[in-house]
């Protein structure tokens, strides 16, 4: 099932073998294999062809027949939304470092490189975004969902 998925996606994605193993670092000849059923990509390489794909780990092993991400599914966020998040994550961040109770593998805030602290604030951003995305999807009334949530729902239901 796998093997056939990743085929059918890229070509779906107009990707050559050869183009999709220079987007996750890879040989053409490794792209085959997968394709031939020869060998199994690692988690991390599975993972990488997600993203490079724009699907789910769970539809390339087959787990859900959904291709589509979960993200792609979830209403999109409004200016206002973005605003919020960078005010929020701005008082997070500020204050973590004037608390000193945040600590990371041992090491508090301060002791974190640029670099690391940098790859902190973009994760909590994410996480801070997917939550707004999920909460307005579960708090948007019924009759302003868009039909493709219905079809989603109906599709999971079978």
């Amino acid at each position: 099932m796998f093997a056939n998925r990743l085929k059918s996606l890229r070509n779906q994605r107009k990707l050559s073998q050869e183009e999709l193993a220079k987007k996750i670092n890879t040989t053409k000849s490794t792209i085959s294999n997968y394709e031939n059923r020869y060998s199994t990509p690692s988690n991390e390489v599975l993972r990488d062809l997600a993203n490079i794909l724009n699907t789910t780990t769970d539809y390339l092993l087959g787990r859900t027949d959904n291709p589509e991400p979960l993200n792609s599914r979830l209403p999109e966020l409004s200016a206002k939304d973005e605003k919020d998040i960078a005010k929020d994550l701005k008082k997070i961040i500020d204050n973590i470092s004037t608390d000193g109770y945040a600590h990371f593998d041992g090491r508090s805030i301060e002791d974190l490189d640029e670099d690391d602290k940098e790859l902190l604030k973009a994760s909590l951003e994410n996480s801070m975004r997917l939550a707004k995305r999920l909460a307005k999807e579960k708090f948007t009334p019924k009759k302003y969902k868009k039909e493709w949530f219905y079809e989603f729902l109906f599709t999971i239901s079978r």
